[in-house]
């Protein structure tokens, strides 16, 4: 009354090497579901009410201001001699409080210091000036 157990083969320490794919499927599955349920709502569009031809040009040119820094750091305001600190910042605040705030152009001298120029940068952004540009560029290029 012998009873075996197992197999015959030989190989008895061997695993399974198969791969179990059931769950590989069921979440590839499940992608496919959810791949085709949200193909639908990608392919709605938004209708915009955009205007029609082109608007007309401004007619109406931007005041401009022109704050020019000279050689011996002497600032000027469209012409007009700075003679204070407080002079050139009761103009900025001015400016800056007009409900068209007119355009800024600083026209800073070659030989201007770079700390008189940036003070000046500095109490228009402070002040709040937006409209804000250095101008003159083309005498700092090389050669000139």
């Amino acid at each position: 009354m012998a009873m075996s157990v197992g197999s015959d083969s030989t190989h008895e320490d061997e695993g399974i090497v198969d791969i179990n794919t059931t769950p590989l499927i069921d979440v590839m599955l499940v992608l496919l579901i959810m791949l085709i349920i949200t193909i639908p709502l990608q392919t709605h569009s938004v209708a915009l009410d955009l205007p029609q031809g082109n608007p007309p040009p401004s007619t109406e040119q931007p005041k401009v201001v022109t704050v020019a820094i000279d050689f011996d750091n002497s600032i000027s305001w469209n012409g007009e001699p700075m003679t204070s600190e407080q002079d050139l910042q009761a103009h900025f605040s001015n400016a800056a409080s007009q409900s068209d705030q007119p355009e800024m152009h600083i026209h800073p001298n070659r030989l201007a210091d770079y700390k008189t120029v940036a003070h000046v940068l500095a109490d228009a952004q402070r002040l709040g000036i937006t409209k804000l540009g250095i101008v003159g560029q083309d005498q700092f290029m090389e050669g000139q």
